[in-house]
């Protein structure tokens, strides 16, 4: 047994206005009905009857006037008198057709109105037509024995005048209750297709919409999102609820998923908690336990070189030199690492760091290379004030400082530039030299953690300083990297997040000459 497809909203609607419309039009029609019938009869009972009686008055006023004629003459054989009965017949030949005009298509008056006009005939053809030619008077007996059939003819058609006038005036009563009636249907009507309209909309949309909505605010007030959320009424609304249910099961779906990756993420956290804190004590043995024998190594070698130099050969003297070199760089890659490992562990602070007072600390720190080298730094437009960790800034100017002064030209004094432009939401700071330069296919593998361009010979170090720089820009949720573009030394660019609004008069003045010429600030 298959199921009746629902009806679509557009389908439902279509088909209750065609009904409403098909019971409006019988309204309408049956109403205009009424309307012409009871039109028709008063058009009868005003033109007609109304103006059949009148013409009827006409027509017995002018009898009258002819038999009153008529008598005068015969009293005085004045024929003076005559001139009523003249008049009195153009009225009632007037009036006799304006009866026939009125009341001819009506057969119930068509008796009466053939007697009135044959007795009226008949009078003047034996009475008062040979009086009015002069012939000997006839039979006044018979005259107004005659003239009776006239007033008895007359008063007929009165009677049936006033019998069609009543007769009118009920049908036009009975046709007013019937206009009522189907005025009162037609209005029954209307309130019935409305309140239909009504029940219709509540049963097929509002309230399949209610159970929709609290389907939706079940599920919404369960964490579970087990709820199953339906919808009947019409088509679109069904589809609508199996959309919405879809939509659920998706995101009970995704929601399983995410409890699964949220507990794997749990998971990952806590072993990476674990791992910290075994990373935490890495570092503390290695600070102290790993660097406390390698000092007694460089100690006693070198105490051994002292006391037994006179016994050692120039091979013994040089096998404790190599000793004691590979303990010190040792040391140094040790402290080096734990340098690198502190970023963002040890160091966390976020508060407004002034830029230019980090390089003033950080040239200061490198003071002795600038006395040795004779470098001088050029800042080219004031430094603004971001969002950071002091010491991390610090730390990242120190080693670009540093390098810039450790890779110089032979011979050729550095001279280092830092320049700082404003783009959008961060700025973006550029330290160039004139060193040796960095070759683009290195641009990459210079910020990887101990990956040395030369040898330990010609430029000492542990490879680790611009490691150090990538992880403090990163911490501080910027870039770095090596302009290919500059030439005749290397340019280090990284950028930093500007605060939301200037945070000192520094930032500001770095905001107005951020990209016009500025006087430059030296540093020796």
């Amino acid at each position: 047994m298959t199921m009746a497809t629902p009806m679509t909203a557009q389908q439902w609607f279509g088909r209750l206005l065609a009904v409403f419309g098909v019971l409006v039009a019988a309204g309408v029609g049956a109403g205009w009905y009424v309307l012409a019938r009871t039109d028709a009869t008063t058009r009868i009972l005003v033109d007609d009857v109304a103006l059949g009686r009148a013409a009827a008055g006409e027509q017995r006023s002018a009898l009258l006037d002819q038999e009153t004629g008529i008598r005068g003459y015969l009293l005085s054989r004045d024929r003076t008198f005559l001139a009523p009965y003249e008049a009195g017949l153009a009225r009632q030949d007037q009036a006799a057709r304006n009866l026939r005009r009125h009341l001819g298509r009506h057969l119930s008056l068509e008796d009466e109105l053939s007697a009135v006009e044959r007795t009226s005939a008949a009078w003047r053809d034996s009475y008062a037509g040979p009086v009015h030619e002069g012939a000997p008077a006839p039979d006044a007996a018979a005259g107004r024995a005659r003239f009776e059939d006239i007033r008895a003819a007359v008063a007929a058609l009165d009677r049936e005048l006033l019998a069609f006038r009543d007769a009118q005036r009920h049908t036009l009563d009975r046709q007013a209750y019937w206009r009522a009636v189907v005025f009162g249907a037609v209005a029954a009507l209307v309130v019935g297709a409305c309140a239909a309209l009504a029940f219709g909309l509540h049963r097929g949309i509002v309230g399949p919409l209610r159970r929709l909505g609290a389907d939706t605010r079940a599920v919404l007030d369960r964490d579970t999102f087990d709820h199953r959320v339906s919808a009947g009424g019409t088509a679109e609304l069904r589809q609508l609820g199996a959309d919405v249910d879809a939509m659920r099961q998706r995101i009970v779906a995704e929601l399983t998923t995410a409890r699964a990756a949220r507990d794997e993420l749990e998971r990952s956290a806590t072993e990476l908690r674990r791992s910290n804190a075994e990373l935490e004590q890495f570092a503390y043995v290695a600070s102290h336990d790993l660097q406390e024998p390698l000092r007694k190594i460089t100690s006693f070698c070198q105490l051994l070189q002292r006391r037994y130099d006179d016994l050692l050969d120039d091979r013994g003297r040089q096998y404790i030199a190599f000793a004691v070199d590979g303990a010190s760089r040792l040391q140094v890659l040790i402290n080096d690492l734990l340098r690198f490992s502190r970023v963002g562990r040890m160091y966390s602070g976020r508060a407004p760091v002034d830029l230019a007072a980090a390089l003033a600390a950080a040239q200061r720190h490198v003071q002795a290379m600038y006395d040795e080298s004779g470098a001088q730094t050029t800042v080219r437009v004031p430094l603004p004030t971001v969002t950071g960790d002091v010491t991390l800034l610090t730390m990242l100017f120190q080693n670009l400082v540093h390098n810039a002064i450790k890779f110089a030209e032979p011979g050729v004094p550095p001279r280092i530039e830092i320049d700082c432009v404003r783009h959008d939401d961060e700025y973006e700071i550029a330290v160039s030299d004139n060193g040796i330069g960095v070759a683009p296919e290195f641009a990459e593998k210079v910020f990887v953690i101990f990956q040395r361009l030369h040898t330990r010979e010609a430029y000492p170090g542990t490879g680790i300083g611009l490691a150090i720089c990538k992880k403090v820009v990163e911490y501080h949720s910027g870039r770095i990297w090596v302009d290919p573009a500059h030439t005749g030394g290397t340019c280090i660019r990284f950028t930093l997040p500007a605060p939301g609004e200037d945070t000192s008069a520094g930032e500001s003045a770095a905001g107005a000459s951020l990209g016009a010429p500025a006087t430059p600030t030296r540093i020796e």
